[in-house]
């Protein structure tokens, strides 16, 4: 049995009483709900015995401070049992004595940070001496093996070069952020009739990210500690929508622009939200100088929030979406498929082209992917005849490098003479078209009221 893929989790099962609470990714994959496990920082004695002679000793004495030499040690790999039973290498990024019980942060070689978490001594074996697998596509490469068909696709949808990689001075301050944000500070978040585990640390205010579980108004995004604070105030709170303008609606989807300068309060309280499920992101006070495009789902008691993207008001970069998240309730519904199309179609309104910030997330690349193949495949089918890079940008709004590294991967441009040339049959394009899944959530461009704002000023702009 494999691991469950950590990309993209199936949705969080809605809060019943007298059911059990939201699952972690793996049993939420599996189409599985269990009891969410308290979280081991607020339970002393988490886990089975102490394992040591010098544990016993110490913990005869009373309740022992945290010792410098444990059994286990940080920065190390260690065999880790899954809560499928199944056993995975796992690297200890923290750990912390409880009543003389070890229990362990680790992350999972290979997965990402999002299934990191707090396991109990009895979960951990021994130590592994890392060495590379046969069966991983790197390895594969390097060893002279041919891959499949099947590792040299998802290998290159992960490892194909983007414009603008990180410079060596970007690349320093995301390792410092890594290390600052290694340890999740809260475990689950209740956000209207979801409970959902987190993902990554977000910066919380002190007193709330101690919380094991943080309390969230669906509508006004206010955060509390306590489910009778939430209900208290439940009672008073008037809000049914973002506060902003509503320039798109179509059957039970709307989208608000959200002014971050007008909005501040709501809109730090959306980014410290998207955090949770968002490992690159470093905007969290300063919204100011963003405009905050935010979907929600609609019915008798208001418009609940299911994801959003932010964008700069003026961008030197050619920057149409700064972040973009949708919650792991709503996710596999095309919901970031919908987004990523609407912040081009407001670039096609102003006329400019328009890329992403970076870094992107591992969800969020894959997402930009599968949109970019499949508005070129449209327009090149459209269009039979010569096409420059620079027709399909003004087409599409999309910025010519990303055009071209999507038609490398796709192996449909070739590089003559000094330029990029298209190479396409119809029979190619036919053949990628039918590959591609058609979206369920799709944009209606005749419902969006937008209007494109007056540029800001007219002088020199300055980069974020």
């Amino acid at each position: 049995a494999k691991m469950p893929e950590p990309a993209a989790p199936l949705p969080s099962s809605p809060k019943d009483p007298n059911a059990p609470a939201a699952g972690a990714v793996a049993d939420a994959a599996a189409g599985q709900s269990r009891q969410a496990p308290a979280a081991p920082s607020t339970q002393a004695g988490h886990g089975s015995g102490a394992g040591t002679a010098a544990d016993a000793s110490a913990a005869a004495k009373g309740p022992p401070a945290p010792a410098p030499d444990g059994p286990k040690t940080t920065d190390k790999v260690y065999s880790c049992t899954w809560k499928n039973g199944q056993i995975y290498p796992a690297r200890i990024i923290e750990r912390k004595q409880l009543e003389g019980r070890w229990e362990y942060y680790v992350h999972y070689e290979e997965f990402d940070r999002r299934l990191d978490e707090w396991v109990s001594a009895d979960r951990m074996g021994e130590e592994i001496i890392k060495s590379k697998s046969k069966d991983s596509p790197l390895a594969t490469t390097e060893s002279g093996q041919k891959m499949t068909r099947t590792q040299k696709r998802k290998h290159d949808e992960i490892n194909t070069t983007l414009p603008n990689e990180l410079d060596a001075t970007t690349a320093a301050l995301e390792h410092e952020r890594e290390q600052a944000t290694k340890v999740k500070n809260i475990q689950t978040v209740e956000l209207g009739e979801f409970e959902m585990d987190t993902w990554y640390f977000s910066p919380y205010p002190e007193e709330y990210s101690k919380c094991s579980k943080l309390f969230v108004c669906e509508f006004c995004l206010k955060y509390f500690r306590k489910s009778k604070t939430l209900e208290r105030h439940k009672g008073k709170c008037d809000c049914r929508h973002p506060p902003g303008d509503e320039i798109y609606r179509h059957e039970n989807i709307s989208m608000f622009e959200v002014d971050g300068g007008k909005a501040k309060i709501y809109c730090q309280s959306l980014c410290l939200l998207s955090k949770l499920f968002l490992d690159h992101k470093t905007l969290y006070y300063d919204v100011d100088p963003f405009n905050f495009y935010v979907m929600t789902e609609v019915d008798q008691r208001g418009c609940h929030v299911v994801g959003y993207f932010s964008k700069e008001k003026e961008s030197p970069d050619d920057h149409n979406l700064a972040c973009i998240m949708v919650l792991p309730p709503h996710q596999r519904k095309r919901y970031g498929r919908f987004l990523i199309t609407f912040s081009y179609e407001l670039s096609k309104m102003e006329g400019r082209v328009g890329t992403p910030e970076r870094p992107l997330s591992d969800l969020g690349l894959l997402g930009y992917r599968s949109y970019w193949k499949s508005e070129l495949l449209e327009v090149l089918s459209k269009n039979r005849g010569n096409l420059s890079i620079k027709d399909i940008s003004q087409l599409t709004s999309i910025k010519p490098d990303d055009i071209i590294t999507t038609l490398q991967s796709m192996g449909l441009i070739k590089y003559w003479k000094g330029q990029h040339l298209i190479s396409v049959s119809p029979k190619v394009i036919e053949d990628h078209l039918a590959r591609i899944t058609k979206a369920a959530c799709l944009f209606e461009p005749s419902k969006l009221r937008w209007t494109p704002p007056a540029p800001m000023s007219s002088g020199p702009k300055k980069a974020r």
